[in-house]
């Protein structure tokens, strides 16, 4: 079959479009940024008509570098950020408010108060998740409560539901498909990802009203067509759909259980695929959908969350302004024979997996006078390596499976000293693919699965190829002296924000 296919990769803080060819090469590529918007501290938030701008341009742009039109596209896929809500006028497909986005942390107390009527174990039975401000329930819940017309809106069918898939696919078929995947469903709190349906009970206990969601189909399926007015003059199948991480698990050939990926992104994700049946979690873990293809039956992995890692070099660069780019760090961290008891706990939206704390908040221990611009930009190199120990050696704990090495993807594998830190840490070898935007290919791959550009996950995993591969070099006494600092520094950073931000919430109570 000739002809490309075209993976929209919607992120937290952009959008890639990339044009595959049949040997899984990128052919073009776009990409722009979108405004993050902060009205609140913890609050994180998006316009989602820019966000659907942003992406048609990048769109364009790809196929500009490919050479190609929109006519030349055998399929579109698309992949997101997950968690981040959208709500909007199914007549109008004007947006009623903000996306909220997965960073976003004003639900805390609510969740607070869920596990404290000792629901956690009721809802992590049936959707592998925890309770916590990250995921799309308890966000969808908050519009709902601050909105009372909203609500009897959404009731009525009059307001459509979604995580950011869902939008961009409402928009690219002018309205006429109101969809999710199984992946991106599995992540909202609201989904029984056994039965790969909407479950009642939760839907009550959220107080979420069924008419105003997605309906929920396979990940690599047809769920409509591009409307021509809308994409380039063109009518090309829609038939990929994954949230990023899966999306990035399935793009690395982790297609056996065991096969596990790591993504540094602005925050980090691994997970490790556990094959047709779900691993519940005892040690701080996700248990979450990772695709179904067509009708063949659905496919599990175990995830680690961690909030905050490339966006701690951000915070660098943009918030203290140390650095001028990201690129400056892996001189600056060479540039010291070691971390000389420096550790920078990036806990700047709370701590994700395997801690699932909150109300924790950034922290930096080991100060001296000798401290300098290129302690910091270590600790926060070292910071994402310490983050992604925690979440394999739980992994390992729940699985039984010992990791062999760790496919990683996403901005940061370029940084060489990020990556030999990683396996130094991990005491294992790390892999970096020849295709880097392995998220993007995922939701490509699914996509031409759904109509036959590839035959199969073999066509696509023999075109899988290693680009750079680190083995650990530290000894095993280094690595584990490194990691106890680590796990102290940790320490330092738990639950800090809890009693200020419970008194803020009762001065806001009462002054209502």
């Amino acid at each position: 079959m000739d002809g490309f296919v075209l993976s929209i990769d919607q992120g937290t803080t952009g959008t890639t479009a990339l044009v595959f060819d049949r040997d899984c090469r990128i052919r073009g590529r776009g990409y722009s940024e979108f405004t993050q918007h902060y009205p609140r501290p913890g609050w994180v938030e998006h316009d989602p008509e820019e966000v659907w701008r942003v992406s048609l341009g990048a769109v364009a742009d790809a196929l500009q570098a490919a050479g190609a039109g929109a006519r030349d596209l055998r399929a579109v896929g698309i992949t997101n950020q997950r968690e981040t809500v959208v709500a909007w006028e199914r007549a109008t497909s004007t947006p009623v408010a903000r996306a909220v986005v997965w960073q976003d942390r004003r639900t805390a107390r609510l969740c607070g108060e869920l596990k404290a009527r000792g629901l956690e174990e009721f809802v992590r039975a049936k959707t592998g998740l925890v309770l916590d401000p990250y995921f799309s329930g308890t966000k969808l819940r908050w519009l709902l409560d601050n909105d009372p017309a909203l609500r009897a809106r959404a009731a009525g069918g009059e307001v459509a539901f979604g995580t950011v898939d869902s939008w961009l696919v409402w928009k690219l078929t002018g309205g006429r498909a109101h969809v999710t995947d199984v992946s991106n469903a599995s992540r909202t709190l609201l989904f029984d990802i056994k039965r790969l349906a909407w479950d009642d009970e939760l839907l009550a206990l959220f107080d979420v009203p069924r008419a105003a969601l997605p309906e929920v189909l396979p990940s690599s399926f047809v769920y409509g067509h591009t409307d021509p007015s809308a994409f380039f003059g063109a009518r090309v199948p829609v038939a990929g759909l994954a949230g990023d991480q899966q999306a990035a698990l399935f793009g690395q050939g982790c297609y056996e259980p065991g096969a596990a990926k790591n993504t540094y992104g602005t925050g980090s994700f691994l997970l490790m695929n556990t094959g047709r049946e779900p691993v519940a979690s005892r040690a701080g873990l996700l248990t979450t959908v990772a695709w179904q293809l067509g009708t063949e039956p659905a496919e599990y992995a175990l995830e680690g969350s961690i909030f905050v890692t490339g966006a701690a070099v951000q915070w660098l660069r943009d918030g203290l302004g140390i650095i001028k780019s990201a690129d400056e760090t892996e001189a600056l961290a060479r540039s010291l024979d070691s971390n000389e008891g420096v550790y920078f706990v990036p806990a700047l939206a709370g701590l994700g997996a395997p801690h699932w704390d909150a109300y924790a908040r950034g922290a930096v221990v080991g100060l001296t006078r000798g401290t300098t611009r290129a302690h910091l930009a270590r600790a926060a190199l070292e910071a994402m390596c310490y983050q992604t120990r925690d979440v394999a050696s739980a992994m390992e704990r729940d699985s039984g499976v010992r990791l062999t090495d760790l496919r990683v993807d996403g901005g940061a594998v370029g940084n060489s000293f990020l990556m030999q830190f990683q396996a130094d840490i991990l005491g294992v070898p790390v892999e970096v693919p020849e295709v880097t935007e392995t998220t993007a290919a995922g939701a490509a791959y699914l996509a031409g699965l759904g109509v036959g550009f590839w035959e199969d996950r073999r066509d696509i995993a023999a075109r899988w190829r290693v680009a750079r591969r680190y083995e650990p070099l530290m000894s095993g006494s280094e690595r584990e002296r490194l990691h106890r600092r680590w796990l102290r520094a940790v320490e330092s950073a738990r639950d800090w924000e809890r009693e200020e931000r419970e008194a803020a919430d009762e001065t806001r109570r009462d002054g209502r």
